[in-house]
């Protein structure tokens, strides 16, 4: 930083320092070095002035980048010299609006602070639901415009109280100009609604734990959406959960009280216990421990749970008063979005809880929880490391930067596990999680998100941004959008993009590029791709041997299909039905099937590892038909993780033969492995025992096939990326087979491996593009 001269420097702060407590930091730390001068929010960030001796400006400045509030982030000051006025004193001035460009800060759970005083009972705000300060409470979900008041939050009608506004104007509170400050007198207040009968305040609370206690449901309104809750012990209460949501195999989320709660269902290293605890508060997959007090029904047949802490001091009141872990899952039925707004909370959750708690604090946007792994994967071999699973609450709208500048652009995404991304210059936005966007109401969201990232952070798209494919609702969007240029980015190179940008690099790299599906450049379905590429340009340089995908998109609820159209290709055109399968599938359907496949009728061909997944899945006996794609493979994975130490006890070849042949592409080719599979479970092998050997045959098999590649095109990184890479056993093994080849080994850490990273990867590649 260039030595000030002066004795009045005008200071510009960016970041992510409104929402955060970055004012009052200013005005306490100019208090100390005795400096005069003003601090506000603007549009853009923080702004302020200071005056007073040159050393103590001088240090001043020093302590501003380098001391700040535990929730911000310092991205840049700078300062300029500016006449000294002679004016005593230091005052927060209100702030100035314009064209918004300051950064957003997510939700972030309760402070110790607020905690001890929730729970203090000489405390004003003893047992206050919605205790917090300047260090934590909610931001995202309830700013509507920025620079970030009070007056453009769903706080706005809520008028402090005395004693309230005065902590709000006192420098040496940890509340002052904490902008969702409240308290019992002049906040928010809770109401359970239970049939005809409404209750309110501390009545409200108490009915909803002794509705808990009693073995009911009950949707609890949190910071981005509703939940519905039940005991996580009560086999009854949570098989009549799942039934009434009519979620029929995908696992519930626990909510636990504290990190002994947690550790009592599940096996935590050092990095999942610092995710479970973090501000953002995510829900953590992490292995279940053998006695958790947990009905079966909350993660059948997994070995896995989702474990998660209290997101608002609301949360934390009920699991203290219910003394009891808690199902804590999404608010909606199947399919659905989960509901924010009180009105169709009462309407879409009414015929599913026997209660619903909320309060009277608007919700400003939709924002599901978050979703994370922990992974022995990355730059440092047998570093832990998070895997992003779903970015959403307490991650987003995080800015993520770009390697190359882009112009305002929007990036729409795929159609599952839709996000969208705004971008201007060397920054991103990434949406929190959307969804499936094939349901009108998360379409809706999909819109709406779009319309309230391009205002907060003040992007008005000259480039729009979509996949390739044209039948995503997503590339339909952007092609509606008037007075922009478009731009397509095939699905594959997104996700390798996506990767490379937020390692901040260019390439070149290798990637491995495995999900269930995408529209390759040559207009079939990929999904088991190597490709090379950097950010601009990418070129497919091999795949996964191709199959038929019998009857489209029934192969993806049916994965039975998947294993005739497989044993199609290995045995030259004679599938028999597997004895493995035989109870399972009819003859009849099987015929049917193989003659579909085998004439290529309404079975296009694809390259898809996620297919092949389900494929080994349904030889193994482990799945015929799913609700939800990627639920075989899943399950598939878990089988393999149970039979981890009996592979190794037994001391035989652990993986599956894969061959790699050369050629124009270079094949990998699993119908050798698909042979042994069956071979193996006519020996009478067990389903996990099968499960294990075809994972390490996979991950051989990619290993190879990149450091081949990797050698061959002369670059020294390799990229892993797609939905399949959420199989931490694939993962895992990928990396510890690439630890010796020398080759740099890029993973994805801020957004997830699935289609999650889409828009960003899009962004990437659509900045690379225009910067060439």
């Amino acid at each position: 930083m260039t030595t000030i001269t002066g004795t009045r420097v005008r200071v510009r702060v960016d970041g992510v320092v409104q929402g955060v407590g970055f004012r009052p930091f200013v005005h306490r730390l100019a208090h100390e070095h005795a400096l005069a001068g003003w601090v506000r929010n603007d549009e853009r960030g923080v702004l302020l002035e200071v005056e007073g001796e040159q050393a103590a400006v001088e240090r001043f400045l020093e302590r501003l980048g380098g001391e700040p509030p535990p929730l911000a982030s310092v991205e840049h000051v700078s300062a300029e010299r500016v006449s000294p006025t002679g004016l005593e004193g230091f005052r927060i001035l209100a702030s100035t609006t314009g064209a918004p460009a300051a950064l957003v800060s997510p939700d972030v759970a309760p402070c110790a602070d607020c905690l001890a005083e929730l729970f203090d009972a000489s405390d004003r705000r003893h047992r206050y639901p919605f205790i917090n300060c300047t260090n934590c409470g909610p931001r995202f979900t309830i700013i509507r415009d920025v620079p970030y008041d009070r007056a453009r939050t769903t706080m706005a009608d809520f008028e402090m109280c005395v004693a309230c506004r005065t902590e709000y104007e006192d420098p040496t509170s940890r509340r002052f100009h904490a902008q969702p400050n409240a308290c019992p007198a002049c906040g928010p207040a809770l109401t359970l609604i239970s049939g005809k009968r409404a209750l309110t305040g501390d009545d409200a609370l108490a009915g909803a734990v002794a509705a808990l206690a009693a073995g009911r449901i009950v949707a609890v309104k949190g910071l981005g959406g509703y939940h519905l809750a039940c005991r996580a012990d009560d086999e009854q209460a949570v098989a009549e959960l799942r039934a009434r949501k009519r979620r029929e195999e995908k696992p519930f989320a626990l909510m636990a009280a504290d990190l002994g709660a947690a550790e009592a269902l599940v096996h935590l290293c050092p990095a999942e216990r610092r995710l479970l605890s973090g501000p953002e508060r995510p829900i953590v997959i992490a292995r279940r421990r053998a006695r958790a007090r947990v009905a079966e029904t909350v993660a059948p047949g997994s070995p896995d749970l989702g474990v998660m802490l209290a997101s608002t001091p609301l949360h934390h009141l009920l699991l203290a008063d219910t003394g009891t872990t808690l199902v804590m899952t999404s608010g909606n039925a199947s399919d659905e979005p989960i509901a924010y707004r009180d009105e169709d909370a009462l309407a879409r959750l009414g015929a599913i809880a026997d209660a619903v708690l909320l309060h009277d604090r608007p919700i400003e946007v939709r924002v599901d929880d978050s979703i994370v792994r922990s992974i022995d994967a990355g730059d440092v071999p047998g570093a832990v490391r998070p895997l992003m699973l779903r970015r959403s609450r307490g991650y987003a709208p995080r800015s993520l930067p770009l390697p190359l500048p882009a112009p305002a652009l929007l990036a729409c995404g795929a159609e599952l596990k839709s996000t969208f991304c705004v971008a201007s210059g060397s920054r991103a936005w990434v949406s929190h999680h959307i969804g499936d966007l094939r349901n009108w109401e998360t379409l809706r969201s999909f819109r709406e998100g779009i319309e309230r990232f391009e205002a907060l952070f003040a992007v008005e798209p000259e480039l729009v941004v979509h996949d390739l494919h044209p039948d995503y609702l997503s590339t339909g969007y952007a092609l509606q959008r008037e007075d922009v240029a478009l731009v397509g980015v095939q699905h594959h190179h997104a996700h390798l993009a996506a990767v490379l940008a937020e390692h901040g690099e260019c390439g070149p790299a290798i990637g491995a590029i495995y999900d269930g599906s995408g529209l390759g450049s040559d207009g079939t379905v990929w999904g088991g791709e190597l490709l090379l590429g950097d950010l601009a340009h990418a070129e497919r340089v091999g795949r996964l041997h191709p199959v038929r995908l019998p009857g489209g998109d029934a192969a993806v609820r049916e994965p039975w299909r998947m294993a005739c159209a497989w044993l199609l290709a290995a045995f030259d055109g004679d599938a028999q039905l597997p004895a493995s399968m035989v109870d399972r599938v009819e003859q009849e359907r099987w015929e049917q099937v193989s003659d579909i496949a085998r004439r290529g009728t309404g079975s296009p061909v694809t390259t898809s590892v996620g297919r092949l997944f389900d494929a080994a899945a349904a030889l193994c006996g482990i799945r015929m038909t799913v609700r939800d794609e990627g639920r075989a493979a899943v399950e598939l994975e878990a089988a393999a993780v149970a039979a981890g130490d009996a592979v190794a006890r037994a001391g035989e070849p652990d993986a599956y033969p894969l061959a790699l042949v050369e050629g124009e592409l270079l094949q990998l080719d699993a119908r050798e492995t698909v042979r042994a599979i069956v071979e193996d479970l006519a020996d009478g092998a067990p389903p996990g025992m099968v499960s294990a050997r075809f994972h390490n045959g996979l991950a051989d098999a990619t290993a190879r096939a990149l450091a081949l590649l990797a050698r061959r095109e002369r670059v020294a990184s390799v990229v892993l990326s797609g939905g399949v890479f959420q199989n931490r056993v694939l993962l895992e093994r990928c990396v510890t087979r690439l630890a010796g080849t020398g080759l740099r080994v890029l993973v994805p850490r801020m957004l997830p491996p699935n289609d999650g990273a889409i828009s960003y990867g899009q962004a990437a590649v659509a900045a690379a593009q225009l910067a060439a």
